[in-house]
């Protein structure tokens, strides 16, 4: 299938918004329950826009149907590293877009200079572990008992890709 990926801009903050909420109230893949309330929603997506850190999306027509983004840390110490985001909508997994945006928005993280991103992610999600090892990220450490949904632990693995 062919999607357009672009970066993000404030046209597409509602679109970006359900995805992440979408994906969020999964309880499988996100380090949250429901997507973020839409003013920070906003204010994220301007801030990465004004500072020009890597935020795409995938399009299906007029659709968002996917991010990926890199962002801040938000200390001058990490000012060289950014965090991964990522989401796809549950019907447009298994089809590759997902190593489509991780590729894109490596690409735009090193363009802006950055030469470490660092992502968690859950022990028990093996297709993005897979993912991420293909493409280069390393194992960095696990956190025992991470994330607790409905009284059930699970566990974060560190992960970062250095260039």
């Amino acid at each position: 299938m062919s999607y357009q990926i672009i970066k993000i801009n404030e046209n597409y903050i509602d679109g970006f918004a359900q995805v992440v909420d979408t994906v969020a109230r999964e309880l499988r893949y996100l380090a949250f329950l429901e997507g973020p309330p839409r003013e920070m929603t906003m204010a994220y997506v301007q801030r990465n826009i004004a500072e020009n850190w890597p935020h795409i999306i995938a399009l299906d027509g007029e659709q968002v149907i996917a991010w990926a983004d890199v962002a801040s840390l938000n200390r001058p110490v990490f000012e060289h590293s950014g965090v991964l985001g990522i989401g796809i909508l549950p019907n447009y997994r298994g089809q590759g877009l997902g190593r489509r945006l991780m590729h894109t928005v490596l690409e735009a993280a090193q363009a802006r200079g950055l030469n470490r991103v660092e992502l968690t992610v859950r022990e028990n999600n093996h297709i993005a572990i897979k993912l991420y090892e293909s493409l280069g990220f390393l194992h960095e450490g696990r956190h025992i008992n991470a994330v607790k949904i409905h009284g059930q632990y699970e566990n974060h693995l560190s992960m970062a890709l250095l260039f």
